[in-house]
């Protein structure tokens, strides 16, 4: 009989063609999605042809989605060779689906940028993009060249990221070797309260087992708590896993992932997995979100975690609202409710998470609902946000917005946007705060959910969010289909 397996165990057995696997075992297993982009796209690309020959052929030109993101607004000359190497790999094997960055030309300087989030081939951040684009689905494994691959697994699958020797040897053979992790079990009991978001779930984990205390483990998600998250938080919690070392970060499926699989996935089968009653933990813990406070982590590790509240004489020199972390619509939404009608008091960077956030930005207000619609509180039917975009909003706010791309997230060359070139302390809902992670090696970066950092960047010090949102603020539409 078949052992009570997790659903990290399901995948991987299931890929390795087993009945069963259990933690430790080494197998392989067959790839459904191979992911990669600008920074580690050409040194994987250059291991393929030295190890396979160069015109070896890819294992399937439909299964490897590249997606330029990290270093693409910005004169620095071998980013835009990256750019290069890329575009000639995909001419020479018929890559199905590259979402090149045509405004960037060979030519020095800065490259302009889109002409329009809706007239570009370009995507933005990977980790947004690649659910947009229908590259996720219940029960896949994917590979990535980047540790934040992890953010698929709210979509049930998993995925992980992988060094550029293994993702050449997965372009070559669709298969890699892989160790079953064992998994931990985090459980979140009742509704999110308005003033939190899933940025202060994953903070409070990690603050509790440490940056390093999930190393090769699965991070499984689950409870009410997490039922009642919208799916682009849940991609927030499954982000972060990286940040305390976990092999994977991974959430059930739902109504919610589903919805929005159907509606997007550029493949029509796919398979759902649930969690053995009966599987084995090697760690288990409980959360009441009722009883929950907005969290930072302040410099320099994601797990020196605290109160937003008690931190409330740090100040600030700079906020920052962007990344695969906190760059998506939802993540707007809820910055653009605390800033509406006020202005920032420091300097504020905004940089959407993909084209299609800045699409959405554009098109939606405040209550997730096309600009004009009021959204369900009647009370606000005639409030002036109905009629301006959430874009306006963090204009008018003045903020500072940019193009889509992972910009200062990982601070980048110099005349990256939003970059810290300066000794200053930012707060940000980026993913990492190591030193110089956004810049200048004596920055101080402190983590924090949009709503937190919307509400300092109103006061220029670590303000608890609560002070500007005591009831839920409505999404609407928005992120799903």
């Amino acid at each position: 009989m078949p052992r009570r397996m997790t659903m990290t165990e399901k995948i991987l057995a299931a890929h390795a063609g087993r009945a069963d696997v259990t933690p430790g075992d080494s197998v392989w297993v067959n790839v459904d999605v191979l992911m990669t982009h600008d920074v580690c796209g050409p040194g994987a690309i250059g291991i393929f042809e030295e190890q396979f020959g160069k015109n070896a052929r890819v294992w399937d030109p439909a299964r490897i989605p590249i997606i330029p993101d990290h270093y693409i607004f910005t004169a620095d000359e071998k980013a835009h060779r990256n750019i290069g190497i890329l575009r000639d790999f995909v001419k020479r094997q018929g890559i199905t689906y590259y979402y090149d960055p045509e405004f960037v030309s060979m030519q020095p300087g800065m490259p302009n940028p889109y002409r329009g989030p809706n007239n570009t081939t370009y995507k933005g951040v990977c980790h947004k993009a690649l659910p947009e684009e229908g590259h996720c689905r219940p029960g896949e494994i994917m590979l990535g060249t980047d540790s934040h691959t992890c953010t698929a697994g709210a979509f049930g699958e998993f995925s992980t990221g992988v060094g550029n020797t293994d993702a050449a040897f997965t372009m070559g053979t669709g298969k890699t070797w892989l160790k079953v992790p064992p998994t931990m079990k985090f459980t979140f009991h009742g509704e999110i309260p308005p003033y939190l978001t899933a940025k202060d779930l994953i903070l409070a984990v990690i603050g509790d087992i440490g940056f390093d205390g999930a190393t090769y483990n699965a991070m499984y998600f689950t409870g009410d708590g997490v039922a009642s998250l919208s799916l682009e938080d849940r991609m927030t919690l499954t982000n972060m896993a990286i940040e305390a070392g976990g092999k994977n970060g991974i959430c059930d499926v739902d109504e919610k992932t589903l919805a929005y699989v159907r509606a997007r996935s550029n493949r029509p089968d796919w398979t759902v997995y649930e969690e053995d009653a009966g599987a084995a933990y090697c760690y288990e813990k409980a959360w009441d979100l009722g009883a929950f406070e907005p969290l930072v982590a302040a410099p320099h590790s994601p797990d020196n975690t605290r109160t937003a509240r008690e931190c409330s004489d740090v100040k600030l020199d700079r906020a920052y609202i962007g990344s695969c972390t906190g760059g998506k619509i939802t993540d707007m939404i809820f910055a653009a409710n605390i800033l509406n009608g006020h202005a920032v008091k420091i300097p504020t960077f905004v940089v959407p998470g993909s084209t299609e956030v800045h699409s959405d930005m554009l098109r939606l207000n405040i209550f997730g609902q096309p600009v004009g619609t009021p959204g369900s509180d009647a009370s606000m039917a005639n409030s002036p946000a109905v009629h301006k975009s959430i874009y306006q909003v963090l204009l008018d706010a003045g903020c500072n917005i940019g193009a889509s791309s992972c910009a200062a997230c990982l601070g980048g060359p110099k005349d990256t946007f939003g970059r810290l070139n300066e000794p200053i302390q930012c707060i940000s809902t980026t993913n990492r705060n190591f030193p110089g992670r956004m810049g200048h090696k004596q920055a101080g970066v402190w983590l924090a959910s949009p709503l937190t950092v919307a509400a300092s960047a109103l006061t220029g010090l670590v303000t608890d969010p609560r002070e500007f949102v005591s009831t839920p603020i409505e999404t609407g539409g928005a992120g799903l289909v």
